[in-house]
């Protein structure tokens, strides 16, 4: 038996990587279900399985092709409802170290009462959140007053703050450091600058930012899969659809 972290579902395959570091497309043995949870997909991206590879499924592929036995409990998972059975739910992601809320008080304003919905959608998931107040450099003294101000709300009920700038290079090497070794996801409103962030300190991931931020904030994307990418320091970023509500399925 192997071990492995899902980092692709398509629905009905699942590409796990495994303690090897190998890329192996799974299915999943029979028709198992998380308990208590009743969702269209039982295993989602983020997920600690055990896999052993099909020596049937083998014969007709041209790479090693796994069954998914087990899945071990996750520490925590974001849900939403399916979007053909109101009943159901969609699981999106599972095990997410943490999330990053990217706020910009001007250019464009992003509200205290979005900034609250999120964190208590957060809390909600049992995902630690970081707020990354993004384009300082473009703040006068007053923004950069009010921006003071908030920070220092945020910061004394516990939540870790941090000042960024892409274009003055403010703040990267701090938030890189906290994303090492994580599995992160990045929200915000559109307009605030996270795939700009994303790109100056991960740029091989270009296209796929774009991607993040067009599933978190447009709407218009319907997709219900999910996909985690490597950094090449350490860690992973989750591009999911539907994490801009986070759900709120089961709150």
């Amino acid at each position: 038996m192997n071990k492995g972290l899902v980092i692709k579902s398509t629905g009905s395959w699942y590409t796990v990587k495994s303690e090897t570091g190998q890329m192996i497309d799974c299915k999943i043995k029979g028709n198992f279900r998380i308990k208590d949870i009743k969702s269209t997909n039982p295993i989602t991206v983020g997920d600690h399985v055990v896999f052993r590879l099909d020596e049937q499924e083998e014969e007709n592929a041209t790479k090693p092709v796994g069954l998914i036995t087990e899945i071990a409990e996750r520490k925590n998972y974001i849900i939403r409802k399916a979007s053909n059975l109101s009943k159901q739910s969609h699981i999106i992601a599972a095990n997410i170290d943490q999330a990053f809320l990217v706020v910009t008080i001007n250019y464009p304003v992003t509200t205290t009462t979005f900034i609250d919905r999120f964190l208590a959608s957060a809390e909600a998931y049992r995902i630690p959140c970081t707020l990354i107040f993004n384009k300082v450099d473009r703040f006068n003294k007053e923004q950069t007053k009010q921006l003071d101000d908030l920070i220092e709300i945020y910061s004394s009920i516990g939540y870790r703050c941090l000042k960024t700038s892409t274009k003055k290079d403010i703040g990267l090497d701090t938030l890189k450091k906290w994303m090492t070794g994580k599995i992160n996801v990045f929200s915000g409103h559109s307009g605030v600058g996270k795939s700009s962030l994303i790109n100056k300190i991960e740029s091989r991931l270009n296209l796929k930012t774009k991607e993040i931020s067009e599933y978190h904030l447009s709407g218009m994307h319907t997709t219900t899969f999910s996909e985690m990418f490597e950094l090449s320091f350490g860690g992973y970023i989750i591009d999911t659809p539907g994490i801009k509500g986070f759900g709120m399925l089961d709150m």
